[in-house]
């Protein structure tokens, strides 16, 4: 299900929403499809890519500050980010609604958190009170 389809549907209500399971599910969905989506964001946007990451060495411009950026003696020789580690930005950036071990450099990856966290919030926002409603 779309998130537009999703959102339409939890404003006026349908069949979908008069069950808390399906409700929950649906939102759920649509929730990790958010989570999914911008950890293949932040891995295309960080340093270029994921291409020019691996041809540049370690040091070089990056958009998102992992910890081990910050401080190489966490890490082994030479560690960039991979994949695992997007996505686990992209999981905190939606369940904190902000940066927790992974800090923004550039204005781009700030727009991107930015967004990640107002579009997990307003579905959280529009599940928890259509939830409310069929309660009701």
């Amino acid at each position: 299900m779309s998130t537009a389809l999703l959102i339409d549907v939890l404003i006026h209500g349908g069949a979908l929403t008069n069950s808390a399971q399906a409700l929950l599910t649906a939102g759920a969905g649509v929730w990790f499809g958010n989570v999914i989506a911008f950890a293949l964001l932040y891995w295309l946007l960080d340093g270029g890519g994921a291409a020019a990451r691996a041809r540049r060495l370690p040091g070089g411009p990056v958009d998102l500050a992992f910890p081990q950026h910050l401080n190489p003696e966490l890490a082994r020789a030479g560690w960039r980010p991979r994949f695992g580690d997007y996505l686990y930005l992209g999981l905190t950036a939606s369940t904190a609604f902000s940066p927790t071990d992974v800090m923004p450099l550039s204005q781009r990856a700030k727009l991107a958190m930015g967004a990640q966290s107002v579009i997990s919030l307003a579905v959280l926002g529009l599940v928890i009170a259509r939830a409310v409603n069929v309660f009701s």
